[in-house]
């Protein structure tokens, strides 16, 4: 608590040979104020709520396949993902005889019509997006198409990350080759 030095000794003369008074001092103790402080810290850390994480919802591949969701191929877009920021892309099942026609490729700035497209032109009911990442892609690569998604409007459940056929990775590699990406 606060306190005051008093100890002057008695009233104001004036005069030679009257010692001067003691000038008063106030002197504050400080340890409650730590005290309310601690408190104040302790109410606020207890009161307050931790961040919610954010996680993106998704559906990942089981590995029983009786337990496998079937997709009907016209709703089925698969997206690959490969090196240099590129993006290819095919609409239901890969066919030897069409390979060259169905088999194509865009970058993330046209990959987001392209799946505004399919979204509008699917049943949502029918609606699968496949996503699969080459060996060569980014990270980053992985989180912006799964953005894009977001973005888009795709409920979760109609789009999965699953691993690359290795068909997939020769048609990418020699896509890239041709185009001339390394």
């Amino acid at each position: 608590m606060a306190e005051m030095d008093t100890s002057s000794g008695g009233g104001h003369k004036k005069g030679p040979g009257v010692k001067k008074g003691k000038k008063l001092s106030t002197r504050v103790d400080l340890t409650p104020m730590v005290d309310l402080g601690f408190l104040l810290i302790t109410f606020f850390v207890f009161t307050t709520t931790m961040a919610q994480s954010t996680a993106m919802p998704m559906n990942e591949p089981k590995d029983d396949l009786e337990k496998q969701m079937k997709v009907k191929n016209s709703g089925a877009m698969t997206i690959l993902l490969g090196k240099g920021n590129q993006v290819y892309y095919y609409y239901g099942q890969l066919m030897p005889e069409t390979i060259s026609q169905d088999f194509k490729s865009t970058t993330f700035k046209g990959i987001r019509e392209l799946i505004l497209e399919k979204k509008k032109a699917t049943p949502i009911d029918d609606l699968m997006y496949i996503i699969k990442s080459d060996d060569n892609s980014t990270f980053k690569n992985a989180i912006d198409i799964l953005d894009e998604m977001v973005i888009s409007a795709v409920p979760p459940g109609h789009y999965a990350e699953v691993p690359m056929l290795p068909v997939e990775k020769m048609l990418i590699n020699e896509t890239e080759k041709a185009n001339g990406i390394k």
